[in-house]
């Protein structure tokens, strides 16, 4: 079961106010303004002023012995950007996070997928799904137009739907890198599962081996992503860096988890090959 990121502080300092700024603001004298290196206004030669925050004004204000000067803004004001809105921000975080849920989701299957193929000593039909077979001129996967089963522990039985491609579904054994033999009476495909040297466990745990590390790999550049993703936000002005740094750590815990249950499903794959 997917695990879901963690809620994430509220958004802030990053949208304009909808309302108009107050008609006056407090400005420093340029005395202040330079020793202070604030982005406060100036009261001398500027007509639109700039606010950095209450509490920076009020911090500035309190080292003043001085009166200071009053200045009405103008009332007309230009170059108005329409910022996100809380509810389109989310809408995007979201998205984010369902993708890198998803993908990471379809990686896991891949990797189970990816195992499965790799035969141990016991018969599984799931050995055959990287298996496909030339059908009419278009490459389709054998279980799709065949029956598989396992009447024992160490053999296969293939049935075709259709018996004409009996001799295809043959042949694309033979050119599998499984190392069986198919035996085609006519009618059905018997597959015998020879037994593994110990030699070859340890190959083919080198092989699940390699497979596990291309699935993390792979978790590893869907975090990548996701992070460019939250960057892009936070150039946008959407996201605060506080936001991104959240959000970045809920990623990493995720795929932290993804990466445990790769780690897992290799263990317990090792463990059936170089069992005897």
């Amino acid at each position: 079961m997917a695990t879901h990121f963690s809620s994430t502080r509220p958004v802030r300092s990053i949208f304009q106010p909808k309302s108009h700024p107050p008609k006056s603001l407090l400005c420093l004298p340029d005395s202040y303004h330079r020793r202070a290196g604030s982005a406060m206004c100036r009261a001398s030669s500027v007509n639109t002023y700039k606010w950095s925050s209450a509490a920076n004004y009020a911090r500035l204000a309190k080292l003043s012995s001085k009166p200071v000067a009053v200045k009405q803004l103008v009332n007309k004001r230009t170059g108005i950007v329409r910022c996100a809105t809380i509810e389109e921000i989310e809408a995007e975080k979201s998205s984010i996070e369902k993708d890198v849920k998803a993908r990471m989701e379809k990686t896991i299957d891949m990797v189970r997928t990816n195992f499965n193929s790799v035969r141990t000593g016991r018969a599984n039909p799931a050995m055959l799904d990287k298996i496909e077979v030339e059908y009419y001129g278009s490459p389709v996967s054998l279980k799709s137009i065949a029956q598989i089963s396992t009447p024992d522990a160490s053999s296969l039985l293939i049935q075709p739907y259709d018996k004409s491609s009996l001799k295809a579904i043959e042949k694309a054994i033979v050119s599998s890198d499984l190392g069986m033999t198919p035996n085609n009476d006519g009618d059905v495909i018997r597959l015998s599962l020879p037994q593994l040297t110990s030699e070859r466990r340890k190959e083919l745990s080198k092989v699940v081996a390699k497979q596990a590390e291309e699935g993390k790999v792979a978790l590893r550049n869907i975090r990548r992503d996701a992070l460019k993703a939250y960057e892009k936000l936070e150039k946008e002005k959407k996201l605060s860096e506080d936001n991104v740094k959240d959000l970045s750590s809920d990623l990493q815990k995720l795929t932290d988890e993804y990466m445990k249950k790769i780690e897992s499903i290799y263990k317990q794959k090792e463990k059936e090959l170089l069992k005897v």
